[in-house]
């Protein structure tokens, strides 16, 4: 049994009924990384959401490890199901690390425990620095990092993130890549979107969803294509 699993999933969207995914099909198995690829607007994050249990389909169904995340989504989103956000409230000057020590209050968790698991989720996100950096000082890939180390913090089985590279600088988005590899490595599914063909190097599923279809589930087929492309461009 796949760890996470979408079967003929359907949504339309809130305005105007657009058919954003149509009949879409995925498995997720543990340690696997799956990049999906797509232009904007595409359904990309929408195929995220509801992998995550946050909205619901129109119809098919959504499970995680064999539960309906329809029926027990709550219980499962935020412990063992982390979704990545890289937007963070900025104001009152608040440092990075309270962002993770503050998901971990919230599940119940003593505040000296709840700071000595935020250092270490920073340190395994390759974040160590922003224990010490307030928000409003991090560049693009330090929030993706902090987005990993917030999930991270709470164990997940399953993680999930939207274009984990979006607006990050060239010579910092291989390690952010590298480092959602390394997580599959251990044993942590990873979800995530890609905005360029590139990010599917090194994925063990990639992607392509366009016009409500998700397709393309040829194990490491595209992702070799994209690492080809990846090595002309170093020689040229």
């Amino acid at each position: 049994m796949s760890l996470l699993e979408l079967s003929n999933v359907c949504k339309r969207s809130v305005h105007g009924g657009r058919v954003v995914l149509q009949d879409a099909s995925l498995s997720i198995d543990a340690g696997e990384l799956v990049a999906v690829w797509g232009l904007r607007g595409s359904g990309r994050t929408t195929l995220l959401r509801l992998a995550a249990g946050i909205d619901a389909p129109d119809s098919g169904t959504v499970r995680f490890d064999g539960r309906d995340l329809a029926e027990h989504g709550e219980k499962i989103l935020g412990r063992e199901l982390g979704y990545c956000q890289k937007s963070f409230r900025t104001a009152g000057g608040r440092w990075a690390i309270e962002e993770v020590v503050l998901g971990l209050l919230v599940n119940g968790t003593a505040p000296a425990q709840a700071r000595a698991r935020a250092r270490e989720a920073l340190e395994r996100a390759g974040g160590e620095s922003l224990a010490t950096r307030r928000l409003s000082e991090l560049d693009s890939a330090e929030r993706t990092r902090l987005a990993v180390a917030h999930a991270l913090a709470l164990e997940p089985r399953l993680l999930i993130i939207d274009e984990p590279v979006a607006g990050v600088d060239l010579h910092e988005r291989d390690g952010v890549l590298l480092l959602l590899r390394s997580l599959a490595d251990e044993g942590i599914a990873v979800l995530m979107t890609v905005g360029d063909l590139t990010g599917l190097a090194g994925a063990d599923q990639s992607l392509t969803i366009g016009d409500g279809e998700l397709c393309g589930s040829r194990k490491r087929e595209l992702a070799q294509v994209a690492d080809l492309s990846l090595r002309r461009q170093a020689s040229a």
